[in-house]
């Protein structure tokens, strides 16, 4: 089995850019996703100066379930995966399950952070989008989809979202095989091309 990790910070465009990959994939390729392991009560220091809860930092994910669960996936053996509902921001009591594929798409905010998750992973991407971009589409996102007002979305862009990417999101480029830019969909393209040619290796008992 191979394990792809694919990085970027909040509205970089992984989710958008994993499923570009998943189409031109000829086979089924099953796909984790890190926002699934945030921890369903952050720690108590892990607030800011307002009293607001920072979702940007690495402690704000359970990483011995994620180790574990890739671990087991890596293995050959099914998962079974968090939600998490980002509107009341907690872990749903149902769960979802993963089941191993000849690759495993695995995407997220820290995808790249952990040495031992990154022990994992044959390849590893970082998609660097320019940062009024990724709050655009953050700004939408969390409008639109979670609920979120217009203040609250600034607010914690300007205390957490910025100063995070830049401490501990940026620096995982240097653990990237390749970045990719704005323009996701050649990269998309030659990344499923390689995830076809892996599939075939397996295939035929060479990996």
């Amino acid at each position: 089995m191979y394990m792809i990790a694919i990085c970027g910070g909040s509205g970089s465009g992984k989710t958008t850019f994993t499923d570009k990959v998943r189409k031109e994939v000829a086979e089924d390729i099953s796909v984790v996703h890190m926002d699934s392991y945030y921890l369903h009560k952050l720690p108590e220091d892990l607030k800011t100066s307002n009293g607001q809860p920072n979702f940007d930092h690495p402690d704000a994910f359970d990483w011995k379930l994620l180790r574990k669960h890739l671990q087991v996936l890596k293995s050959g053996k099914p998962i079974e995966a968090p939600l998490y509902d980002f509107k009341k921001s907690a872990r749903l009591k149902k769960t979802m399950t993963v089941k191993p594929s000849r690759v495993v798409l695995f995407e997220g905010i820290f995808s790249l952070y952990d040495e031992n998750i990154r022990k994992l992973c044959d390849i590893t991407a970082f998609l660097h989008v320019e940062a009024d971009i990724r709050f655009i589409r953050r700004l939408h996102r969390d409008v639109e989809e979670r609920g979120r007002s217009l203040d609250s979305v600034i607010t914690q862009y300007y205390e957490t979202v910025r100063p995070m990417y830049q401490k501990y999101l940026d620096p995982q480029r240097q653990f990237a095989d390749f970045i990719v830019g704005e323009e996701t969909d050649i990269a998309a393209g030659i990344l499923a091309a390689k995830v076809n040619q892996l599939q075939n290796l397996v295939k035929k008992g060479k990996r």
